[in-house]
């Protein structure tokens, strides 16, 4: 696990040094910047997981220097501002430019150490916040019992403790990053970054700045690569990688160092890949769209996922997961599968996989009604899904629509549906939906449905 690395900035040498000496007693790797212009190479030269910034400095104020950080957006690191003849305007100023705390001078060895800790912590927080916030769901462990999974799970605690590169191999939507997380989780960089790219969206042209960053004046912009330093970078669909970046990806990788777009000084970095793709690769070097010699690195460990169909036996599971994933999460109503669902869903060929279940799920509990998911309603939803996921124009339910809308077309479609079939029984139909008799007269009425008394 690598160290936290923290900038010093501070025009007196005296308190530059004893701020690195008492850091680096704490473990710490520091270096020190005496002026501004020092500053901006020092943090062009590397990405800090913190900056200790004074106020005073001869070239140019710490101030100024965060209004330039802060330009493009968030802060890249957590910053402490010192001074030793601060105001209170001064503190609120780089407050609201996203200093994390400000420290009077002169510094007490206890103050320095507890916020310089309570830093590190809140700006790891506030990544993997952004992490969660990118990803629908996470989930820490995949999930089920088969002996299938059982078996894959203690192949990858096994790979996880090498520090070699894995590309892992299966169908869209079959858990391929949540292996790759799961694999995280077990190594020894669990408590670094597990930064995930989703190459397919990247376009070409952005590709580089994407990975590598770019610096433009005093500006720089941290790019994946460089925010995955001492973790883990997880390139998700690996052959949709243009040749260009392959190779430039590659000689980073190979040398451990690369030069961000518009920078001229090398960047160190220490980084684990793990890759993933549904295509197969080695017939993509064949036809000339992917590189032998980094596939030959991606390949040193090959681990084939293997689609939902082939552990069908872990599908009560999902279905329950995914269901208190969803009320917990999104606030949906709870409902539950009949035994009558899910051994229809268990025979069910998944051509989506593991996705296709979360989404099955999420639709159903946004869309239904009544505390029971039965078979019929699940055997409706596929009549009007196309394998691909793709609404058909014989349920014209717009999803862009706000929820209770949504509900209310659903409703509407699904209960004249059901009257029918019970042959304008109002009885049979309130059985049939799970529903009161008194609720579905007042909610036939409500959504505009004739019906006989």
């Amino acid at each position: 696990m690598s160290k936290p690395y923290i900038l010093v900035i501070d025009d007196e040498p005296e308190i530059c040094n004893t701020v690195k000496d008492i850091l680096e007693d704490e473990n710490y790797e520091v270096m020190t910047a005496e002026n501004g212009e020092s500053a901006r190479l020092a943090r062009r030269q590397r990405r800090p997981d913190l900056i200790l910034l004074d106020i005073w400095m001869p070239d140019v104020d710490g101030i100024t220097l965060l209004k330039e950080w802060s330009d493009s957006g968030e802060l890249s690191c957590a910053v402490i501002v010192m001074s030793g003849h601060g105001t209170i305007e001064t503190a609120v100023e780089a407050t609201r430019l996203g200093a994390y705390d400000f420290l009077e001078k002169p510094l007490t060895l206890a103050k320095l150490l507890l916020t310089v800790e309570r830093a590190l912590v809140a700006d790891k927080l506030r990544q993997e916040n952004i992490g969660l916030r990118k990803k629908l769901i996470n989930i820490n462990q995949p999930i089920g019992k088969s002996s299938v999974l059982q078996h894959l799970r203690e192949q990858i605690q096994r790979i996880a403790q090498h520090n070699t590169w894995v590309l892992f191999l299966g169908e869209v939507g079959s858990g391929k990053e949540t292996f790759a997380r799961y694999l995280h989780a077990n190594s020894s960089r669990r408590n670094e970054n597990f930064v995930d790219v989703g190459v397919a969206s990247i376009a070409k042209e952005n590709s580089s700045v994407e990975l590598f960053g770019h610096e433009e004046g005093n500006k720089v912009f941290y790019g994946r690569l460089e925010q995955a330093n001492g973790g883990i970078l997880f390139l998700d669909e690996v052959a949709d990688m243009d040749l260009e970046t392959q190779g430039r990806l590659l000689s980073a990788l190979e040398s451990g160092s690369f030069l961000r777009v518009g920078g001229s000084q090398a960047v160190k970095i220490d980084v684990r890949v793990i890759a993933a793709s549904q295509k197969d690769l080695e017939q993509e070097v064949k036809e000339g769209r992917f590189r032998e010699d980094l596939f030959y690195h991606l390949n040193a460990v090959t681990v084939q996922i293997p689609p939902l169909r082939e552990h069908r036996e872990d599908i009560p599971d999902l279905l329950n997961y995914y269901v208190n994933y969803f009320v917990n999460q999104e606030k949906l109503p709870l409902r539950y599968f009949t035994v009558a669902a899910q051994n229809y869903l268990r025979n069910y060929a998944w051509p989506g996989n593991i996705r296709e279940v979360k989404n099955l799920v999420q639709r159903l509990l946004i869309l239904g009604v009544g505390d029971e998911i039965s078979l019929e309603e699940v055997e409706m939803d596929f009549s009007s899904m196309a394998n691909t996921g793709e609404t058909k124009t014989s349920l014209p339910i717009s999803f862009d629509l706000p929820l209770r809308q949504a509900r209310e077309q659903f409703e509407k479609i699904y209960l004249e549906y059901k009257l029918r079939e019970c042959r304008d029984s109002v009885s049979r139909l309130a059985k049939v939906a799970g529903m009161e008799r008194t609720h579905l007269y007042r909610k036939l009425h409500n959504l505009g449905i004739k019906f006989k008394r």
